[in-house]
């Protein structure tokens, strides 16, 4: 069984996983509505990324019989001064949220919470994925910032060659998603 300090740091960590679904799918609706399909479409599959890693957490604190918790969210930003600053705030939240998981590793290590520990190290590893992508998309955007349509021609280049290959050492969801 998990500790109660893990497991409360997990319930957490969940309500940040749903703000980050939020806020992508707030950007994607932004990208969508400046007709930039591939920037949205990028900032969609993000957010269905970050539904499932909430949901990774719920199915981890039910097979520990540790009490997942849902928690209501705040609204996300939906204004933005360009196309660049989305990609900014995505990357200060990809940031945000590799200090959250670090911190999450850390009380798992306190506890001795080996099982809190182990499952934890994928988001780790996703997580430095996730800044790097950020990263690289927002250097990409900012400079192409004033021939947008060669920020799309990019993705569209970076979307058909990307794998989805899938990981076996990632958790799977609750509800039976990538079970």
């Amino acid at each position: 069984m998990t500790s109660t300090a893990f497991a409360d740091a997990v319930n957490e960590q969940i309500g940040h996983e749903y703000a980050a679904h939020q806020q992508y799918v707030a950007i994607a609706v932004f990208y969508d509505s400046k007709t930039l399909p591939y920037l949205a479409q990028f900032f969609y599959k993000q957010a269905l990324e970050e539904r499932g890693h909430a949901m990774m957490m719920v199915q981890y604190l039910l097979d520990q019989d540790a009490g997942p918790i849902v928690p209501g969210i705040s609204p996300p930003k939906t204004d933005f001064d360009d196309i660049s600053a989305p990609v900014a705030l995505a990357l200060e939240q990809e940031k945000t949220v590799t200090k959250q998981i670090n911190a999450m590793a850390a009380v798992a290590r306190d506890e001795n919470d080996f099982a809190g520990e182990q499952f934890i190290q994928w988001f780790i590893k996703e997580q430095v994925e996730e800044v790097s992508s950020m990263s690289d998309l927002l250097t990409v955007v900012e400079r192409l910032i004033d021939t947008p349509m060669q920020i799309e021609d990019h993705l569209a280049r970076e979307l058909a060659g990307a794998t989805g290959g899938g990981d076996p050492t990632e958790p799977s969801q609750a509800g039976g998603a990538g079970a």
